[in-house]
């Protein structure tokens, strides 16, 4: 196949899955010719089985947000990058952290760093679907269930910290709008009693900043 008919094919999706190029084609030629193109630049691969049409010839824009759901389902945008996402936090966080049930991962590909995060199934929940600035959808938790899922993951480091780890080290910001009592809502899901320190601790934080 000729890269104009792939293109006039499949330039109007925001991502190539091999899985589903269903053509009248030999799956080794049609792989062959995928990675010419990709030799020649003309599509990017963000994975093993998923492309994208490079800047020139792509006819939509895609977000970094929108290619982390894509790179590894289930998942949703969690942890650092949703607390820099909704300005809890000052740093700019350039690696996309997420949470999924399936195994961790990291994903590097030119459009950069995808940080994946293994949770229970039963804490898989907490998340919203929001539309990046092409009008595509991703999935990214909710302010409550970001603080959450930080304090899950860096558990061992923040089990023997002060309160004050959350202000110095963290530089917490713009929380008077957060729910704590959701947070302590999800926090009742685990069964950890250094955890819930943890989670008790944030939220006497929360407090003193509100008041």
């Amino acid at each position: 196949m000729k890269f104009e008919e792939f293109k006039k094919i499949f330039a109007h999706k925001p991502v190539i899955r091999v899985s589903h190029l269903y053509l009248n084609q030999n799956k080794k030629t049609l792989l062959n010719e995928l990675s010419y193109w990709q030799k020649k630049g003309l599509i990017i691969k963000l994975k093993k089985g998923i492309y994208v049409f490079n800047e020139e010839n792509r006819k939509m824009e895609i977000s970094r947000l929108f290619i982390a759901n894509e790179l590894y389902f289930p998942s949703y945008i969690s942890c650092e990058y949703a607390l820099y996402f909704y300005g809890l936090i000052p740093e700019k966080v350039e690696d996309i952290t997420s949470v999924t049930t399936k195994k961790t991962r990291v994903f590097k590909n030119p459009f950069g760093v995808f940080r994946y995060y293994h949770i229970k199934p039963s804490l898989f929940s907490g998340f919203r679907k929001v539309l990046d600035e092409n009008n595509l959808p991703f999935l990214i938790a909710t302010p409550e269930k970001a603080v959450f899922d930080f304090v899950y993951f860096n558990l061992r480091i923040l089990k023997d910290k002060g309160e004050d780890v959350f202000e110095y080290s963290y530089r917490f910001q713009n929380i008077e709008d957060l729910n704590t009592q959701k947070l302590r809502e999800i926090a009742k899901k685990v069964k950890n009693k250094t955890l819930h320190k943890v989670v008790d601790k944030f939220i006497s934080f929360a407090g003193k900043v509100k008041s």
